[in-house]
């Protein structure tokens, strides 16, 4: 039987109108007044100005929370699936077992050191009152003095700039799905985060081969790689 892993990113989700990351229209490209995306999306900024780093978290992801999954979303419902987007939308789709590796904009978990294992609850978004944003924030991640609070506070749950893969995002699971991968189809990535260069490095040492899916594929070095340039849309489409 096959076994094809399937790694996503934003371009996947980006019909159903959620920006891309480095797109003209993308997260990383929206700063604040004073900070550039890359400063804002921090561990380091949520632990010393977390009323920034919430407000621009909340205005640039949350407010997407309530998008619905697309057809490709449904088409991957039943695959093998790592995904680098937060929105949730695979999950929605059906996909009851893949790994969001970069977190899930609809949960939280306690903010703890990096390592530990903590458990995943829902954010209750639909709390938050934008005339009085920061105070609303600060109630739902359980924020006093001004600073979050090891253990006590809530962190949104994704992987911010200066953190690292941990078990708690899957990353050993990931690595397995790779290593037992007869195939990965990378779909809508740029192929700038470290997950997509661990599993190019394992396709490489193992001889998996490899399909890049995207308008603009990005080339990569890899003697048995198949181009499709083509919108996720278009790959679902073909494959029928």
């Amino acid at each position: 039987m096959s076994n094809t892993l399937y790694i996503t990113g934003a371009g996947v989700s980006a019909a159903g109108g959620i920006p891309t990351f480095r797109g003209e229209d993308g997260y990383w490209r929206i700063g604040s007044k004073n900070y550039t995306p890359m400063e804002m999306a921090t561990r380091h900024m949520y632990q010393n100005c977390p009323e920034q780093f919430l407000a621009w978290y909340y205005h640039r992801f949350a407010t997407y929370r309530d998008h619905g999954p697309n057809e490709v979303h449904h088409w991957l419902a039943d695959k093998n699936l790592i995904t680098q987007n937060i929105d949730g939308l695979d999950g929605k789709a059906g996909n009851q077992d893949y790994i969001a590796i970069h977190g899930r904009l609809d949960q939280m978990t306690q903010f703890h050191e990096q390592g530990d294992l903590v458990e995943k609850i829902t954010t209750p978004w639909n709390d938050v009152d934008e005339s009085h944003l920061t105070e609303s924030l600060f109630e739902i991640f359980a924020i006093d003095n001004g600073a979050p609070a090891m253990y006590r506070s809530y962190k949104p749950f994704v992987l911010l700039f200066d953190e690292y893969y941990t078990d708690l995002y899957g990353i050993t699971a990931a690595q397995q799905r790779m290593l037992e991968a007869d195939k990965m189809v990378f779909m809508g990535t740029s192929f700038s985060v470290n997950i997509t260069q661990m599993a190019l490095d394992i396709a490489r040492s193992m001889a998996i081969p490899i399909e890049v899916v995207d308008p603009e594929p990005t080339h990569v070095l890899h003697p048995d790689v198949s181009y499709h340039k083509m919108t996720a849309h278009e790959y679902v489409h073909m494959k029928g």
